[in-house]
């Protein structure tokens, strides 16, 4: 064909038709392929299962703990930490200058009132004391002399025999010397109380610290430090706060008595296992504490173990009433809402009903309730964040109890082993 020109081409309709039908065929396959797979997958796909478990959790009871409320005189107390004071601290000091011979003490040592502690060098306080013993005996001796000639001249003046000046002047001599004596009586006393203070005893009855001087040092009266520290643990003090609301209540208990005080560790929760002595409340302080807001109060305990040390902190719970027949609960039975606190009330039928109640007073113990509850009632203690108002419920034993050997009714999904961890 020349250039320029179009050529014709001859059409073929079985050659577009043979074109077209490998393609078709193709598709067809892969359209069965992609069904079948459909198919099988909906074939095993597994079924649903009806969600019936929150019907069948809403019909099954609930197991939960139980208590009773109980009526019972229950003390009220306030607690505070407490710093443990020595009930006296004595530093032991020379009066007097001089060696120190011996110490007569161990540290640490249980020591009575009058103990002798230690001793200082004697002699230069001795041989004082000897000196005014005998300048009183050589004044005395002047003294009956000066008498004697008073009484003489007296005679003589009678017969005017001398003059009255001569025995005016003697009468003054003699009232001289009679002054000198009684000089003479309180120098020998200074003199004894020096010599005494040679001999160290123990002011009061404690313990010993640790010795500040050893024996051959030189000590004096003015010395800073002292030769040992006596602490006085029986009785012993404890001084505590408490905020400055709680000071109508404890001049109340003060003024109906002498109010009673707890000591436990700190950090613990105070029962009879844990309390390491019971005292009484001996001073309220006169001010409030401006800067916290707290009141000072000092307690006195007996400490016949010595479990009350100086310089340690304890729990304190002073006791300032006793609410007399009150209702009460244990803690764990209350709950708190939006509108306050509340208790579920078990009924005769294994139901409950969530009852608002008023706490009065609270504490590890238990609460007590005003009027909301009344004695011999069950309340729930455990298990009460799935319980609703006339929910029903599946009283558990508490622990220790006996597990029942009947058949267990079937429980609510979840619930499984609940019976038999509570009741293990």
């Amino acid at each position: 064909m020349d250039v320029g020109t179009k050529e014709r081409v001859a059409f073929d309709p079985g050659e577009v038709r043979t074109r077209r039908g490998r393609p078709s065929v193709g598709m067809a396959l892969l359209c069965v392929l992609l069904l079948a797979g459909i198919g099988a997958a909906i074939f095993l796909w597994p079924k649903s299962q009806p969600n019936h478990p929150a019907d069948q959790s809403a019909s099954t009871p609930v197991p939960v703990l139980v208590a009773t409320a109980a009526t019972r005189d229950v003390p009220i107390y306030l607690d505070g930490l407490g710093t443990v004071q020595a009930f006296n601290t004595v530093t032991i000091k020379p009066m007097v200058d001089g060696p120190l011979i011996d110490v007569d003490f161990k540290e640490g040592q249980d020591v009575k009132k009058g103990d002798v502690l230690a001793h200082i060098d004697p002699r230069l306080y001795q041989a004082a004391l000897d000196q005014a013993v005998a300048k009183k005996a050589q004044d005395e001796a002047q003294l009956a002399n000066a008498k004697i000639d008073l009484a003489r001249y007296n005679k003589l003046m009678a017969a005017q025999s001398t003059s009255e000046q001569q025995a005016a002047t003697q009468r003054a001599l003699v009232a001289q010397l009679a002054a000198q004596v009684q000089q003479d009586q309180a120098e020998i006393e200074t003199a004894q109380t020096n010599l005494s203070y040679t001999t160290i005893v123990a002011p009061l009855a404690g313990r010993t610290g640790m010795r500040q001087v050893d024996a051959g040092n030189i000590v004096h009266a003015t010395d800073t430090t002292g030769i040992v520290v006596i602490t006085q643990l029986q009785p012993i003090s404890v001084v505590f706060t408490l905020p400055q609301q709680a000071l109508q209540q404890v001049a109340a208990a003060m003024h109906d008595g002498t109010p009673a005080v707890l000591a436990y560790p700190q950090g613990t929760v105070e029962n009879d296992a844990t309390i390491i002595d019971r005292g009484t409340l001996a001073v309220l302080d006169n001010e409030v504490d401006p800067t916290t807001g707290t009141i000072k109060l000092k307690a006195t305990f007996p400490n016949p173990d010595n479990k009350l040390w100086p310089g340690g902190f304890v729990g304190v719970r002073l006791q300032v009433a006793t609410a007399e027949n009150a209702t009460v609960v244990p803690v764990a039975a209350v709950q708190q809402g939006p509108n306050g606190a509340y208790v579920y009330v078990v009924n005769a039928g294994d139901t409950v009903t969530r009852r608002a109640v008023t706490i009065s007073h609270q504490d590890e113990q238990g609460a007590i309730i005003a009027e909301d509850v009344k004695p011999g009632e069950r309340v729930v203690t455990d298990g009460a964040a799935r319980l609703s108002d006339g929910k029903k419920v599946a009283i558990a034993p508490a622990a220790g109890e006996a597990v029942s050997t009947a058949p267990q009714q079937p429980t609510a999904p979840g619930a499984t082993g609940w019976h038999s961890r509570r009741g293990a």
